[in-house]
């Protein structure tokens, strides 16, 4: 609990791991605003980014995968932060068309939501993107030169900036993976996108995230499944990072892992850090069977702890919260 006296939670999807919900374009954010109703919330990003959209809300805390394990492990704590001043980093890949495209949208965001944006940088080099599929079904992938996003961000910190959003080069992911549309794919890209903000937040230790960038920025006319229809009618998916990088907390000392009420997330997927903390510290996890993963980590297969609680719905999840 805070020192507020307001519970705090963690809802937690993690990525590239075909979540049923939270696994495609911010479809898990419904239910992330309905907890962060009763509690103050801690998301990671794949939660609530959503393209041109974010489910992002005052009562969320918008935590980057890197600096949350860090947060569970007790190495770090958390201290709220509003209008961030963010400085973007473009892979040098990125054609100058698409590049214009985004710095109208850092304009627009501005504009519309008077988000401190520094400026933008370009790397040096290509940071060379590749994305796949792997064996077992999840998304995984690997960065040629991840070292020349390091350079640009400093210069970007360097100049004011306390977050950093990220826009790499990727390719067309629609011929790998078609499955996606119908909401029933795996996201391709959510694994080595995951990659490329770990590395920033574990070298300078501040909010990051990261935005793909598509040489094919045409919208769609086809009609897609709903869970991943907020990335077909947008060009750029950077408006939702940089809304949950606006106010996104920094490291501090207002918010420690000792003050977590509990952690919920999908049933099969309980193998994260978050979890074996969360155990360690006896913060009650709640395991979500509505929402299933490609993995098959449960309580009964793993952990047999009687600090996890096993739920069939989000709403029962909730309601549990609530009377609790």
């Amino acid at each position: 609990m805070l020192r507020t006296g307001e519970k705090l939670g963690a809802f937690i999807v993690p990525t590239g791991i075909g979540a049923s919900v939270g696994g495609y374009a911010g479809d898990a954010s419904s239910w992330a605003r309905k907890f962060a109703l009763c509690s103050k919330l801690i998301v990671n990003p794949n939660v609530v980014n959503a393209g041109g959209f974010s489910g992002i809300t005052d009562n969320m805390l918008y935590v980057e995968g890197y600096t949350l394990d860090s947060f569970f492990k007790g190495e770090i704590g958390l201290r709220t932060s509003f209008n961030n001043k963010i400085g973007v980093v473009f892979d040098k890949s990125v054609p100058k068309e698409v590049l214009n495209i985004h710095i109208n949208t850092i304009n627009a965001v501005k504009t519309v939501y008077d988000i401190d944006i520094i400026g933008y940088e370009i790397t040096e080099f290509p940071v060379g993107v590749e994305f796949y599929i792997n064996e077992f079904g999840a998304s995984v992938g690997k960065v040629e030169n991840i070292e020349t996003l390091k350079n640009s961000a400093e210069r970007l910190l360097k100049k004011g900036a306390d977050a950093i959003a990220i826009v790499c080069m990727f390719d067309d992911p629609e011929k790998d993976n078609t499955e996606y549309a119908n909401g029933i794919g795996i996201d391709p890209v959510g694994g080595v996108e995951a990659i490329l903000s770990h590395y920033i937040s574990k070298e300078f230790k501040v909010p990051c995230a990261h935005s793909p960038a598509f040489a094919d920025y045409s919208i769609s006319a086809d009609i897609v499944n709903p869970k991943v229809a907020s990335e077909y009618i947008t060009p750029t998916f950077l408006p939702c990072i940089l809304l949950g990088l606006s106010n996104a907390p920094i490291i501090g000392n207002e918010v420690n892992v000792s003050m977590v009420d509990y952690l919920v997330i999908p049933h099969n997927c309980l193998g994260c850090t978050p979890v074996y903390e969360a155990i360690k510290l006896g913060i009650k996890v709640y395991a979500v069977k509505q929402n299933n993963t490609i993995l098959n980590v449960t309580n009964d297969n793993l952990h047999k702890s009687e600090g996890i609680v096993v739920v069939e719905t989000y709403q029962d999840c909730l309601e549990l919260i609530k009377n609790n």
